[in-house]
């Protein structure tokens, strides 16, 4: 590896947090006039609650903005190296790590969801749509997004092994920062499982 390679290596972390923290349902927030979502709803920036508290256009601006910076993290880590697996991948988490602990925000951020699948998807987009079928039919039957998120969430290691290439399983790499990207998504998820388990986790609705 020359030394043009390594600092791109060493670069690629902090550029990857620095796309993840970007706020976007924060931003959004402000600018239709809610001020800080921080303190409505359930105080997370991410696009359920933006959704309530927004509306559904706002909500769904900040689910494809927060994933396409995940993308963009590992997409341009992966131009920057010729797709080098260790560097793409040290992007998807440290992008996570940048939504969930944002430097921006006093590192108070997302629950990393929407973030994770932008992430995953220039490693196995099957997986990640996949994931994202788990998604919805744990919504439409039970209305808790926190219990979609966290079951698709566990399930997107799996999936990403069993579907990333037929008859091949994925780099070591990528199962090892998978897993790490699900563990860090689902422990962020804490207070809403204990709502989850106490029955006061509000039910999805578009009513704000």
């Amino acid at each position: 590896m020359n030394l043009a390679a390594l600092q791109a290596h060493l670069w690629i972390p902090l550029v990857a947090y620095l796309l993840g923290s970007i706020p976007f349902g924060f931003l959004l927030s402000r600018l239709r006039g809610i001020g800080d979502i921080r303190w409505t709803g359930s105080g997370n920036i991410g696009a359920a609650n933006v959704t309530r508290v927004a509306g559904p256009a706002a909500g769904l601006m900040t689910l494809l903005l927060d994933a396409g910076k995940g993308y963009l993290a590992v997409w341009l880590a992966a131009r920057v190296t010729g797709e080098d697996a260790t560097a793409m991948v040290a992007a998807a988490v440290a992008a996570i790590l940048g939504h969930l602990f944002p430097v921006w925000l006093g590192f108070r951020g997302g629950r990393g969801v929407a973030t994770g699948a932008g992430v995953f998807l220039p490693f196995c987009w099957t997986a990640v749509l996949a994931a994202l079928v788990i998604w919805l039919i744990v919504l439409l039957f039970w209305r808790y997004v926190s219990l979609g998120s966290v079951v698709a969430t566990a399930s997107l290691p799996l999936l990403i092994y069993l579907l990333y290439a037929p008859g091949h399983a994925p780099p070591h790499v990528i199962s090892v920062g998978a897993t790490l990207a699900a563990v860090l998504i689902v422990v962020r998820h804490r207070p809403n499982i204990e709502r989850l388990i106490a029955g006061t986790e509000p039910r999805f609705t578009f009513r704000r």
